[in-house]
């Protein structure tokens, strides 16, 4: 009898523990799937945002992905569609943060709202597909009014342009060779269109292929300093230049038509 109650108490036992592994067996598998298919679901989300052209909608769920998903293979892909995402929205009509709808006044002018809202020329106009700078009374357009500031990181050779602290793009650029880009805060004081190279000893015309700086240039507050185009994109990324932050001529004029002068720029190692 004994042996009969010892037989079936490890027989009850061995049945608990195989229901106990095949239960929590269940609640782990769903709880994976689940995960599963939140990122995906997530992914899918806002890719049908963006082919509605709800990119405001799809530019959250790419955050939220970033959010959920820190450690995913794919968070620098999604960093970089909310950055295509964020040049998209400046360039387009929708009112976002940072920026106002504004009804033009009798006697305003581009230059005028601009300058009020310090914001550029060329932005307002991309912004509200303005084909001239003739604008009337009563219309309402979009002005972007959030400060824009750039942080070039010499250590890695990339531009990060940021608005209230968040990062609206990043683009690749080259620095100075033998570390001769400066460090430090400067401020953008003088925008050119197609610039003259003024180098030791001659004077290089825009239409140059010696011409270094090319299709823009934007000035530092410290003399013979700025970021400027290039006619070597090959290089781009690397420290090559005498000092100055080299961008691509695509890069380097999407920039000038966003940041307006007095923009700041902080430069690290």
């Amino acid at each position: 009898m004994r042996r009969f109650i010892l037989i079936w108490v490890i027989v009850s036992l061995l049945f608990i523990i195989a229901i106990a592994f095949l239960i929590n067996l269940k609640i782990k598998k769903p709880a994976l799937k689940k995960e599963t298919f939140s990122w995906e679901m997530l992914l899918n989300q806002a890719k049908e945002f963006e082919e509605r052209s709800d990119l405001v909608s799809a530019k959250a769920v790419y955050q939220k992905l970033i959010n959920d998903f820190p450690n995913s293979n794919q968070v620098i892909q999604w960093q970089k569609k909310i950055e295509e995402i964020n040049i998209k929205l400046l360039f387009s009509p929708v009112i976002t943060k940072g920026s106002i709808l504004y009804e033009i006044k009798p006697n305003d002018t581009l230059y005028k709202i601009a300058k009020e809202f310090n914001t550029t020329v060329e932005l307002i106009m991309r912004a509200n597909n303005l084909k001239s700078d003739r604008i009337y009374p009563g219309r309402k357009i979009k002005v972007y009014t959030q400060p824009f500031s750039i942080i070039v990181d010499k250590s890695e050779n990339i531009l990060i342009l940021k608005s209230n602290e968040e990062i609206i793009k990043t683009y690749v650029v080259s620095t100075g060779e033998h570390n001769s880009t400066p460090t430090g805060t400067f401020k953008i004081v003088n925008k050119l269109k197609d610039p003259t190279w003024y180098k030791a000893g001659a004077i290089v015309p825009p239409s140059s292929p010696e011409n270094i700086l090319g299709s823009r240039w934007l000035g530092f507050n410290l003399k013979g300093y700025g970021i400027h185009g290039t006619v070597d994109p090959q290089n781009l990324g690397k420290s090559v230049t005498q000092g100055c932050i080299r961008m691509s001529n695509q890069d380097v004029e999407e920039l000038y038509t966003i940041v307006p002068l007095g923009t700041e720029v902080t430069i690290v190692d």
